[in-house]
């Protein structure tokens, strides 16, 4: 038989095993309540921004509280930039560590494609922002803003415009999303830090360790009683983000690190206690994220006052938001559908039957929302309140919602012709609980 017959074909965006179906099924409903949340606290902040009390608005942002004595006197923007957004990160390294030990994403052949995908989404828009600002001298330095995936923003308007597209590309969007998001620490914890205090680094170690030893060595207690993690773990988890603060790497990378140290497995509690801590600490801590962290962070990193109909020609006309329009609403697209065109040409590979090529667009051309990350990475290359900041805030704003609106007109459609497929995905003829389509995909005896 030739080789490259369509039955020799490995083939990528196929179902996965239904625990993870189901899994990743109720990420994406919380996610999207909070993806409505944190568009919401946006609209206020640009509203209220733009308004005749805006003056109020930026007092708020800017105002100053903590010690200073520890240099933690922040402004309540640098805290929600800083200090909330931590809580989002630990929640990425939880959903990190899961899909690369215990989920689908264990599978090397499954885990290349999210990886190689997400890889292209990062390259490409960088490299456009570079193009655009070549020459510029101080506006290069945000050339990572476009790079990122907001999850809950994207996974928000995915549920309004695509509720019957097959459970394989919103898998693949929300892992595409998180590897986005750690090759965003990457770049945030290399090329955004300028100096280090290598004693405070040194000292963070010492919260580090305690903290892993604890959940690996009791993860039933803290599984078993809610209250413990609170008392016991938080004040280990501040102390470990005020170093890490204090050494001078972004401290929400405190959170990704901690998130990696809980353990996922069911071996880690006693037989038959059910999921790992870290799926415990996913269900009790994502309400806090989605609901609160996130949307404060918007609320106080979205409100740019544009000066009317001129500041905003002059704003969107900026290199810098160019840069980002252009990175996110077409370099993020062309690097995810190019690289997985690619990957499937060079390893023999065939996208599922039940996609098309035209459904990767559209998840590509989603996940040019780079919302979260990427207002957090134009503040830390141009400062919160710079004029470079207010254009990058600008550009994110405007390539969030074209983005959003142009994968609506790729994905409606689409999701028409879908709906056949999601009533078949859902049919169960044995009545064995588990829907036809899973049935026929690998399944893992240690899952559960």
């Amino acid at each position: 038989m030739n080789p490259s017959s369509p039955s020799r074909l490995r083939r990528i965006l196929s179902p996965g095993s239904y625990p993870e179906h189901l899994r990743i099924g109720a990420i994406l409903r919380k996610e999207t309540t909070g993806g409505i949340m944190l568009m919401v606290a946006a609209l206020v902040a640009i509203i209220w921004a733009n308004s005749p009390a805006a003056d109020s608005y930026f007092a708020l942002r800017d105002l100053r509280i903590g010690p200073a004595s520890l240099h933690l006197d922040l402004s309540l923007g640098a805290w929600a930039a800083d200090g909330l957004l931590a809580v989002f990160f630990f929640l990425v390294g939880l959903e990190l560590k899961h899909e690369f030990v215990a989920g689908d994403l264990r599978n090397p052949q499954r885990a290349m494609v999210p990886v190689v995908a997400a890889a292209g989404g990062v390259i490409v828009p960088a490299l456009i922002y570079a193009a655009i600002n070549w020459g510029q001298g101080e506006t290069l330095r945000g050339w990572a803003i476009p790079t990122a995936t907001d999850i809950a923003f994207a996974v928000a308007v995915l549920a309004i415009i695509g509720s019957h597209l097959p459970s394989p590309l919103r898998i693949f969007l929300l892992t595409l999303a998180v590897v986005d998001d750690l090759i965003a620490i990457t770049i945030i914890a290399l090329f955004y830090t300028e100096s280090v205090n290598v004693v405070a680094l040194g000292l963070f170690l010492v919260p580090v360790a305690l903290y892993g030893v604890l959940v690996q060595t009791r993860p039933r207690w803290f599984a078993e009683r809610p209250w413990t993690p609170w008392l016991v773990l938080l004040p280990i988890a501040v102390v470990a983000w005020a170093l890490l603060h204090e050494a001078g790497i972004h401290a929400t990378i405190a959170g990704v690190v901690l998130g990696f140290l809980v353990p996922v497995r069911r071996k880690d509690l006693d037989a038959g206690e059910g999921h790992g801590l870290a799926m415990t600490f996913e269900h009790a801590y994502r309400p806090l994220s989605t609901g609160f962290a996130v949307p404060v962070f918007a609320f106080f990193s979205a409100g740019v006052a544009v000066g009317g109909l001129d500041g905003l020609v002059e704003a969107v006309t900026s290199p810098v938001a160019l840069g980002i329009i252009v990175g996110l609403v077409l370099g993020k697209p062309i690097g995810i559908v190019a690289s997985t065109f690619l990957l499937t040409r060079f390893t023999r590979a065939t996208l599922d039957p039940a996609l098309r090529w035209g459904d990767m667009a559209g998840v590509g051309v989603l996940a040019g929302i780079g919302f979260t990350v990427s207002l957090l990475v134009g503040e830390l290359s141009f400062g919160l309140g710079s004029d470079h900041n207010d254009a990058a805030k600008v550009g994110v704003l405007l390539a969030s919602v074209l983005a959003a609106i142009l994968a609506a007109g790729i994905l409606v459609p689409s999701n028409r012709r879908h709906r056949a497929v999601a009533l078949a995905e859902a049919r169960d003829s044995d009545a064995d609980g588990v829907p036809d389509a899973f049935d026929t995909a690998p399944q893992d005896p240690t899952r559960h």
